[in-house]
């Protein structure tokens, strides 16, 4: 790409350190864009600690950034983070669900304090490196904002943005929704930037890569109960309901415990299928696909649309989890910010606290916390 002689306007760009947002940067500043680098800090509780990377992200993002010829700054946003998301992400956990922070921090953080003060620092625009398309589209009421799925598809991250609302989107670039992460590396190793070999993140920058149920055990209390199967036989304990979730597989303590075994010895998996927080029963299922664990409908609330409505009842697809392909559905029982979902096959371990999110082809329109 060649660089245009005349600005197209100030993008502040959040700049992780990684080698998405870098690239971004790159390619807003080839545009004839005028890039500011902006660097959050969202956690601060512990990030001395070996599993959180804030400072080597840091020095990678400001390396990036002199390489490529931007200025950046740093802003902390814990204070936001820890009122706008953990405080949620605990309560959630609490009541026995399993949320998902990583939606909760791009409608609240990065889209929302991130932007205001992108706009505060004279930006016409925010940019990230997230996996998705904005597309502008004329309608009948006037013109209106699209969340599109990114070209590829084996990165798309519109599941996680499906909560921003079209003030947001008018806002909000997407360079890396066009083209394939093999590019974005290609890119990245062409212009010796030096975290072009760097492994993408995983999760969320306060839990890391470490134990999930020590790092809750700091903030939750534990409360040990029965692990039951269906006929009411107890396997063991848990630690307490909010450490666990439906479909987990490890970590449940019992792998010693056969069940029903096969002619040849073997037997299948325990996966965790129901918790009863009345009685503090974590019941416990054999086999992948247990009737327990399928389900063909759900409800959802706390829906959030990109139209700012809701869509139409009708035929659409969904997922219910990010790592899931779409499913075919039927969209019913809209009311106030609640909807119903029923799906033509089965779903696997349906996850309260989790999002179900619509689709409409390659439209995100939207969606709401399975309850």
């Amino acid at each position: 790409m060649s660089k245009t002689s005349v600005s197209k306007g100030r993008v502040v760009v959040g700049m992780s350190g990684g080698v998405d947002s870098s690239v971004t940067a790159w390619l807003l500043k080839e545009q004839g864009y005028d890039v500011l680098g902006l660097f959050m800090k969202n956690w601060e509780d512990d990030d001395d600690s070996e599993y959180c990377s804030t400072r080597q992200d840091w020095l990678d993002a400001a390396s990036v950034a002199d390489l490529i010829g931007v200025d950046i700054e740093a802003v902390n946003f814990a204070a936001e983070y820890k009122d706008r998301v953990f405080a949620d992400f605990l309560r959630e956990y609490s009541a026995g669900r399993t949320p998902n922070p990583d939606v909760l921090c791009n409608a609240e953080i990065k889209f929302k304090a991130f932007l205001d003060h992108a706009m505060a620092l004279g930006a016409e625009h925010i940019a990230t490196g997230h996996y998705a398309r904005v597309r502008g589209v004329q309608t009948a009421s006037g013109s209106q904002y699209q969340l599109l799925k990114a070209l590829d598809l084996t990165k798309d991250q519109s599941y996680f943005l499906h909560r921003l609302n079209q003030q947001q989107l008018a806002r909000t670039l997407f360079p890396l929704g066009e083209i394939p992460k093999t590019e974005v590396r290609r890119i990245a190793q062409s212009l010796q930037l030096p975290n072009a070999a760097k492994k993408d993140s995983t999760g969320i920058c306060f839990i890391g890569e470490r134990p999930f149920r020590e790092f809750l055990n700091r903030y939750l209390p534990t409360k040990p109960g029965p692990i039951k199967t269906p006929e009411g036989q107890v396997l063991g304990q848990h630690q307490g309901l909010s450490f666990y979730t439906l479909g987990q597989r490890k970590g449940l303590g019992i792998g010693g415990v056969k069940g029903q075994q096969r002619d040849d010895g073997t037997a299948d998996a325990w996966y965790t299928a129901r918790k009863d927080l009345e009685s503090n029963t974590l019941y416990v299922v054999q086999g992948h696909d247990h009737p327990w664990l399928l389900g063909q409908s759900l409800r959802a609330q706390d829906a959030s649309w990109v139209a700012g409505h809701p869509p139409e009842p009708g035929e659409y697809s969904a997922k219910t989890r990010y790592r899931q392909a779409d499913s075919a559905c039927v969209l019913e029982g809209i009311a106030d910010d609640a909807f119903s979902l029923s799906f033509a096959e089965n779903q696997w371990a349906v996850t309260p606290g989790q999002s179900a999110v619509l689709y409409a082809g390659d439209v995100c329109l939207g969606g709401g916390i399975i309850v």
